[in-house]
């Protein structure tokens, strides 16, 4: 492949990130995850569990399918399909949540819709991510997911500022520019809040025609039309039943399940929790996601950088103190004191101190994932990379219903919002205690 060539193959691989983002910023974390807890149901504390369970469930069904689609998808030597299937449902899911008027007395179907795109979005990132390791040596590898992820949270912050400055409106009906909704969208209905599930969807469409005009898959080696269940799934059980002889790769799966499931529980629920406990509107929120993404577009990049010149293990470790550090303090702030020490009434510290700890998130959180996907890319098989994104995708979801149902259940039997995210702290000590038995280089060297 010509220069030319491979740069359009990255700059294309790397659109995927861009084109994918809104649905976790604007869906899973700042706009519609609000919205919910807010304005679909009456009742926050509910809300919390309901969406805690929601995650949890499509979190199984990821955990069950990823390993046996990516060894399909090894085994017949394609990955494009599957990415086309899973992006119809990320449109999908995410232009149905239209649906999600206020004051519903059944959410069961939105839910329904939502984890459907959530799936969606979670499989194409699974066979996208396989991709990685074509697209150059393994010194350049982190820098290109570094600027991937960085593509990603760039995407997620101008999405966001789009939604703010012209959909969704606050509690008085008007956006952040003080204007009634775009398109005359009705206020009164929600309409401009609502609308973020239809452009999520459209983002998608558009951004990821670069992804499908310039990325393609070396031809298959296989002629065969349909792959064998049992030849697929034979390699699948080989990989597992190595697992224990391979013990970098699996110590490193192990601490990923459990730190990138605390990561996820932060995002999903820092909305939602600053919207229940310091009484945020949905463009205060939405501007709290405005500096948490431009955090994490900038520190992913910087973090890439970082990866190649040091490798990925000493960027997750950093990021994972970091991230534990924030958590404990998250858990420590509340409107009338920070740590137990009591605040004048109004006090803004609280407001404050929290934008400091969402931008802290988003660095930390953007040079871990990217950094992670790079570190798996050191410890799988390259014969078998996808099936090996499989299993991470399994490693963070076997316990993904973990952090939301924990959040779930604390917050239920506590009723404090609160106390409801403590469960991360321990899910952060037990991905940086496994850390330790990780190999820099893994066991392909």
């Amino acid at each position: 492949m010509s220069d030319s060539g491979l740069k359009k193959r990255v700059f294309g691989w790397m659109m995927f990130d861009w084109a994918s983002q809104p649905y976790n910023t604007l869906l899973l974390t700042f706009i519609f995850g609000p919205y919910f807890a807010s304005a679909v149901m009456d009742d926050p504390v509910q809300a919390q569990s309901m969406w805690g369970f929601a995650i949890g469930a499509s979190g199984f069904v990821i955990a069950v399918l990823a390993p046996i689609l990516g060894a399909f998808a090894d085994t017949s030597g394609r990955k494009m399909p599957w990415i086309w299937l899973f992006s119809g449902l990320y449109v999908l899911g995410s232009a149905a949540l239209w649906l999600a008027v206020p004051g519903m007395d059944d959410v069961t179907f939105i839910l329904l819709l939502f984890c459907l795109g959530l799936i969606g979005m979670e499989f194409a990132t699974i066979f996208t991510n396989a991709m990685l390791p074509t697209l150059g040596d393994r010194a350049e590898i982190g820098k290109i997911s570094g600027s991937g992820w960085a593509m990603g949270y760039a995407g997620g912050v101008v999405a966001l500022v789009l939604m703010l400055l012209f959909l969704a409106e606050n509690e008085a009906g008007v956006t952040l520019l003080g204007t009634a909704p775009a398109f005359g969208l009705d206020a009164a209905a929600r309409e401009g809040t609502r609308f973020v599930g239809p452009f999520t969807a459209l983002w998608y469409v558009v951004f990821m025609i670069p992804f499908f005009m310039f990325v393609r898959e070396v031809r298959p080696l296989t002629t065969a039309a349909v792959v064998p269940v049992s030849a697929a799934l034979s390699g699948l059980w080989g990989t597992l039943r190595r697992l224990p002889d391979r013990h970098s790769f699996a110590s490193y799966l192990l601490s990923s399940m459990f730190y990138r499931d605390a990561l996820a529980g932060m995002y999903t629920f820092g909305g939602i929790f600053a919207g229940g406990v310091l009484g945020w509107s949905v463009i205060d929120i939405g501007v709290f996601g405005i500096l948490a993404a431009t955090t994490g577009a900038i520190f992913a990049w910087i973090g890439g950088r970082a990866d190649s010149r040091f490798g990925p293990k000493p960027v997750i470790l950093v990021c994972i103190v970091t991230l534990l550090v924030v958590s404990i303090c998250i858990v420590g702030t509340s409107r009338e004191a920070i740590f137990g020490i009591s605040l004048a009434e109004g006090s803004t510290l609280p407001d404050k101190f929290f934008y400091v700890l969402g931008a802290t998130i988003g660095a930390a959180g953007g040079c871990l994932q990217a950094a992670s996907r790079t570190m798996l890319v050191r410890q799988a098989d390259p014969e078998r990379m996808t099936e090996a994104f499989g299993l991470y995708a399994l490693a963070g979801k076997a316990t993904a219903f973990l952090a939301p149902i924990l959040i779930g259940v604390v917050t239920l039997f506590s009723e404090s919002q609160r106390i409801g995210v403590a469960p991360v702290i321990g899910l952060f000590v037990l991905g940086l205690v496994l850390m330790s038995w990780v190999k820099p280089d893994g066991e392909f060297e």
